[in-house]
């Protein structure tokens, strides 16, 4: 990397697009460059409040700043691979994918390779993984102070009534944006897999019970991971009036760990040193997605000046939207789904060109 700052655009002007700009403008080796929406409206806020140019072509916003070496894809879930494969393919710039990374497996697989042939990186968002409670269990997990997990759990109950679908067309669909488990409880999922390692086979039943769209918001599954540990996941935004609980927990060999909070955030239980638990929780009353983000791009820092490995490799993310699939994958056969198969769901980024052309330039 050169003296110059590494330089980041923005695509896609939504909420958590604030937090990557609060996130980037923490590092001096990093640039905040422009920000990029259809609506313009959007756009002007954000390049407004960052001061900072703002676009509305993205097209236009590289070809006015052709400095720009990466760009962040927090547009639609359902337009990520896409976006992403047209800045890798024919703008050669790495791409900061905000969650679930993309809606196929097979999308993943061909953005890496678009990727590889470029000579661009790809850096999946997962920024849960960073917590401090996420952390410290890793840690006990790791050192054999909790020793062998035996059962984990997820239980979400969040609350997302109609008027939360009805604000954009994309959302509620399986062709931009999934259900419970794919938007909201995709950092859980992650999560699963990055305590309790590869899932062999999962079992689940889907259902939308509480608003007015084509996908899930509402999933109870088992599941059975390679080494023989056992799970259990509820999740649901189907719960009424507010958001009550997001928590993780691990039945261990030598303890009991729980995480909760607005965002795992919060070491809830920790049997063998209860003391922990204070030091290893943090407080995002005052925003929701935590400092993830900030410790995302420490990682990006890393490799854009020493050329260091990014932490969510392809397989690695490969493997959580394999986990994705196959428990929409047993909703809808009816089945235990074996993981070794690695098929799709037929539902799950299924195409719908009549909503992607509202979200194309």
């Amino acid at each position: 990397m050169s003296k110059a700052p590494f330089s980041i655009a923005v695509i896609g002007c939504g909420r958590i697009a604030g937090h990557h700009c609060r996130s980037i403008r923490k590092y001096p080796e990093l640039k905040l460059a422009a920000v990029c929406d259809l609506v313009p409206d959007k756009a002007k806020a954000y390049g407004n409040e960052f001061s900072i140019p703002h676009f509305t072509n993205y097209r236009e916003m590289l070809k006015a700043d052709p400095s720009i070496q990466a760009v962040v894809v927090a547009t639609p879930s359902g337009m990520h691979f896409e976006h992403a494969a047209e800045l890798i393919e024919k703008h050669k710039k790495h791409v900061i994918v905000e969650k679930p990374t993309f809606m196929k497996p097979s999308q993943l697989d061909e953005a890496f390779r678009l990727a590889a042939k470029a000579g661009v990186g790809i850096f999946p968002v997962f920024q849960n993984r960073y917590n401090k409670a996420v952390q410290r269990v890793k840690q006990g997990l790791e050192s054999g102070e909790l020793g062998a997990p035996r059962i984990l759990a997820i239980r979400v109950r969040w609350c997302r009534p109609q008027r939360y679908y009805d604000l954009a067309p994309w959302r509620g669909t399986f062709a931009q944006d999934g259900g419970a488990l794919t938007n909201q409880g995709i950092h859980h999922i992650d999560l699963l897999r990055y305590f309790g390692g590869e899932v062999k086979k999962v079992n689940s039943l889907m259902k939308t019970l509480g608003a007015q769209i084509e996908v899930e918001d509402s999933v109870v599954a088992n599941v059975e991971f390679e080494n023989g540990v056992i799970g259990n996941i509820e999740i649901t935004t189907a719960a009424r009036p507010d958001d009550f609980e997001a928590s993780l927990s691990l039945v261990c060999e030598k303890g009991l760990a729980q995480i909760g909070g607005i965002a795992v955030n919060e070491l809830q239980i920790y049997t063998p040193e209860p003391s922990t638990c204070s030091v290893s929780s943090e407080d995002f009353s005052k925003n929701v997605y935590g400092h993830g983000h900030e410790k995302l791009y420490g990682e990006i820092v890393s490799f854009a000046l020493e050329g260091r490995p990014y932490s969510v490799s392809q397989k690695d993310c490969r493997a959580t939207l394999n986990l994705l699939h196959s428990f929409y994958r047993s909703d809808e056969e009816r089945k235990w789904i074996d993981l070794s198969t690695s098929q799709e769901s037929t539902r799950l980024g299924r195409p719908n060109e009549e909503l992607a052309k509202l979200y194309r330039i």
